[in-house]
């Protein structure tokens, strides 16, 4: 073989090995996995926010926690009970808590029931305040159609004392559109507005009785009607002490609303005796 020839077979030779090297190398390093896809939690269509009395109470609204595997940007489905496994490319833009927490200060706020819905700082001073656990938010598929269950339970609690007036559990189960993540996304949803509508509901009713405590952003928000607010405040009072019964008995039937009944009642007395002094 003549040397120019001995040489070009040589080069061609080298080439070709390092295309194959190249190519053994590229084959052992990690392939890229895609961003996973980012979902969030919304509430209802804003609706107009109704007019709450002067004498409403305040109401704090504290940061939600979450269940042990509820706490994180990770969704959550189930195939059998007491598992739970996670979507591999299908997240929460948030924490279902941190997504929540805005959501129910929107509501609540448009209940007509609090005189201010605000989120609870060591700075600002309320005279009710809402704390909330997420129980579950998973996708169930051991069920046809799958479905999605949303469990959160709340509890009032009022005064500097932080005692308890009320506590229940909400939880709601919606069947998903399809069985992938973006359908559990749907229901989700779904199930997230009607909890958030039944606790407005329930606060709301427990918030009917509660007398109002002396706290600085419920004196701002009556300022103008100090001079006529003892009078009517005994009145009512007395009025709602003589209540205190019947909230105790409605109370028995919606468990834990009993503690209510019994708190309003004296609350109430308290207040009347103190208005007709």
């Amino acid at each position: 073989m003549k040397p120019h020839t001995l040489a070009r077979a040589l080069r061609a030779g080298s080439a070709a090995a390092l295309l194959v090297l190249a190519a053994g190398c590229s084959s052992l390093l990690p392939k890229s996995t895609p961003p996973p896809q980012l979902y969030s939690l919304d509430g209802a269509p804003a609706a107009p926010a109704a007019a709450a009395p002067a004498s409403a109470p305040t109401l704090m609204v504290h940061m939600p926690r979450a269940a042990a595997g509820f706490d994180s940007h990770r969704m959550i489905y189930v195939r059998e009970p007491h598992r739970l496994e996670y979507f591999a490319h299908s997240e929460w833009v948030d924490s279902p808590a941190r997504m929540l927490a805005p959501l129910m200060v929107a509501t609540l706020g448009a209940s007509g029931a609090f005189g201010a819905v605000v989120p609870a700082s060591g700075a600002a001073a309320g005279d009710l305040g809402l704390e909330t656990e997420i129980v579950r938010l998973q996708h169930d598929f051991g069920t046809v159609p799958s479905r999605v269950r949303f469990t959160l339970r709340a509890t009032l609690v009022g005064g500097a004392a932080r005692k308890v007036v009320a506590w229940r559990e909400f939880d709601v189960s919606v069947p998903a559109p399809s069985d992938d993540p973006y359908g559990g996304v749907l229901a989700a949803n779904l199930a997230v507005q009607a909890v958030l509508g039944q606790m407005s509901a329930w606060c709301a009713g427990n918030a009917a009785g509660w007398p109002r405590l002396a706290s600085p952003l419920g004196r701002d928000l009556v300022a103008d009607h100090a001079a006529d607010g003892r009078a009517a405040h005994g009145a009512d009072g007395a009025a709602a002490g003589q209540d205190g019964t019947g909230h105790a008995a409605h109370g028995g039937a919606g468990g834990g609303v009993a503690v209510t009944g019994r708190h309003v009642g004296a609350g109430a007395q308290r207040e009347g005796q103190q208005g007709g002094g």
